[in-house]
């Protein structure tokens, strides 16, 4: 997606982040699906999430967080691919999050482990299995996910939104496409790269508050290859070999690092994968290993 085509859609995204979380909860055929705010003393449509629960899985069940993409600056819980898995009787979890327009890194960061530690301390209610919670996201989404991944014993970089009694330590991570090292993404980038990784007014500048180069301290903050240990939990990447958005180099360097610290890892390079490759096929990739990881 084009950079100004992403500034198109900021209006909308300024008119969705001050409404307030309206609860609802809708009935269909095999599941039941309810939204809840993971930051209720905020209660805005920033930290909404949505719960989709499969009628007829064994409980306690693996949960499932989606993080969507959208260049940390659009993008919604509502596109979620992955309700693909609970007819394997997974539950599912799709959140909104700040975006950059609104607050700059690690704001993300402090999001995505609410809602973590908001899955674990409603566990009980939703049968969770709360020692089975794993994390998927695409692009930007993709980075939070493996920040996820890599930060789950950072305590400087829980945040304060609520449950810090929990933990936001995931037990698998699929990263599909995510940015990994913001301090070397932009000497990655192609002359045809889409998003203008280069740019002052990119995304990767607006996350940050500025061009990494200028706030390389909270760059290598925000870069999942900054935190990895021997302990984090089995990754999943993902890549398109004709990415024009975020550049392959990402994942492939990620993969090596997440290897050389023997960190269980899987890695597939999508043949003639653009930057979005939804279908099927992938998605049972996901599967797979979710089942393998968390079954």
């Amino acid at each position: 997606m084009r950079i100004d085509h992403l500034l198109l859609a900021l209006s909308c995204v300024v008119l969705l982040s001050s409404c307030s979380v309206q609860a609802r909860e809708d009935a269909h055929a095999g599941y039941t699906m309810k939204t809840v705010s993971y930051a209720p003393k905020l209660n805005d449509n920033a930290h909404a999430m949505d719960i989709y629960l499969p009628t007829n899985a064994k409980k306690p069940m693996p949960v499932i967080l989606w993080i969507h993409g959208g260049a940390w600056l659009v993008g919604s819980k509502e596109d979620t691919p992955a309700v693909f898995f609970m007819k394997s009787g997974f539950a599912v979890a799709s959140i909104n999050y700040r975006f950059s327009n609104s607050a700059i890194y690690p704001a993300q960061l402090y999001d995505v482990k609410a809602a973590v530690r908001w899955l674990r301390a409603n566990a009980a209610e939703y049968h969770f299995a709360p020692k089975k919670i794993a994390v998927f996201g695409n692009s930007a989404g993709g980075q939070l996910a493996a920040m996820l991944g890599t930060t789950g014993d950072i305590t400087n970089l829980e945040g304060t939104l609520g449950n810090p009694k929990q933990s936001s330590k995931v037990e698998a991570v699929v990263d599909w496409c995510g940015p990994t090292d913001l301090l070397t993404i932009g000497e990655q980038a192609k002359a045809d790269n889409e998003l203008q990784l280069n740019d002052p007014k990119g995304p990767v500048a607006k996350l940050l508050g500025g061009l990494p180069s200028k706030k390389q301290e909270l760059a290598a903050l925000a870069s999942p290859v900054t935190f990895i240990t021997n302990d984090d939990p089995p990754f999943l990447i993902m890549h398109g070999d004709r990415d024009r958005v975020v550049p392959i180099e990402q994942s492939s360097t990620f993969y090596e690092v997440l290897k050389a610290a023997r960190v269980p890892v899987e890695y597939h390079v999508v043949k003639n994968g653009q930057h979005n490759f939804f279908s099927a096929e992938n998605l049972q990739i996901v599967e797979t290993f979710l089942k393998k990881t968390l079954h």
